[in-house]
């Protein structure tokens, strides 16, 4: 399968390193020290899965290269997008699948600024990994997840093949029916995630052993769900559940990435994960005075050290 990557971070340098492994002709569109690094002296892994290094991976800096993908693996930051939308455009040819990766339910919209909708398909991944230094990825723990669904039955063909090509190259991936509550799953849950982890600048340990910072840690879950609701998207009858045994499964010492980005003096995501709630209920109607407490928390961090 000939797969492109755009961005070569945690996400596309992970699944992209593995895919290619694996034998499937992957091309990652990088630049910076990153990819000179990768150019030199090839992508790293490291995993408690398997480390290996990819010791000649394909990389270009020029977007018009990746013309000829069957599928596209867009793993940029939000605030990146849009940008990145418009350069690709021009690669995306009339069988291509555009699988976006960003957390939120924004992503969709923002590609399709630039880019045809009947080429862009949903996605979420589920990994624990950072670019440790240029040309090497760390991955945290054994669980890496990609997750896939056609929003325009021409993608069907494609994302089946691809999910079975992960599944091949080591990690797990599935073909979902019902992309846009896969989509919400995950946005409610990292929201709760992020937004809880930054706002109280704890461990996932702290917030689920101390009865109020639980509690609002369910507030904060409880209005995702009733804005997925009213947005057309209601949520499985036991995902309120599901969700209490995943926040007790967590290692004590996790943190969401935003709320490590908001120790570090880095941009963060805030805008679309609480704050994509906050504006998304004004306009659905829907009250969420537990999120908009978090996000005019976060708002003065939202531009990093810089803001």
């Amino acid at each position: 399968m000939k797969i492109a990557v755009i961005g070569a971070g945690g996400v596309g340098g992970y699944f992209g390193a593995r895919l290619a492994k694996a034998g499937h002709d992957v091309q990652f569109l990088v630049r910076g020290a990153h990819g000179q690094a990768m150019g030199e002296r090839g992508l790293r892994i490291q995993s408690e899965v398997e480390s290996f290094t990819l010791e000649r991976p394909r990389i270009t800096g020029t977007p018009g290269d990746l013309a000829g993908a069957e599928v596209m693996l867009v793993t940029t930051k939000l605030w990146d997008l849009e940008a990145t939308a418009r350069q690709v455009a021009p690669a995306v040819g009339p069988q291509a699948v555009v699988v976006p990766f960003q957390n939120g339910v924004d992503a969709i919209d923002m590609l399709a600024t630039s880019i045809p909708r009947e080429r862009i398909a949903a996605g979420t991944a589920y990994i624990s990994a950072v670019i440790d230094s240029p040309g090497v990825i760390a991955h945290t723990g054994t669980f890496a997840r990609l997750r896939v669904g056609a929003l325009h039955p021409s993608q069907r063909e494609s994302l089946v093949a691809f999910a079975a090509a992960g599944e091949k190259a080591g990690f797990a991936a599935e073909f979902v029916q019902e992309p846009q509550r896969m989509l919400w799953e995950k946005f409610i849950l990292l929201n709760t995630l992020s937004g809880m982890t930054a706002l109280t600048r704890q461990t996932i340990g702290v917030i689920r052993t101390d009865p109020h910072l639980r509690d609002v840690f369910r507030a904060v879950f409880r209005e995702g769900m009733e804005l997925a609701a009213a947005s057309g998207v209601p949520m499985a009858p036991d995902f309120a559940e599901r969700n209490e045994a995943v926040l007790d499964a967590l290692p004590e010492s996790m943190r969401a990435s935003m709320a490590h980005d908001l120790l570090a003096g880095r941009r963060l995501e805030a805008p679309w994960l609480c704050g994509a709630v906050v504006r998304r209920a004004a306009a659905a109607g829907v009250p969420v005075p537990v999120n908009a407490t978090v996000w005019a928390a976060l708002k003065p961090f939202v531009d990093g050290a810089a803001g």
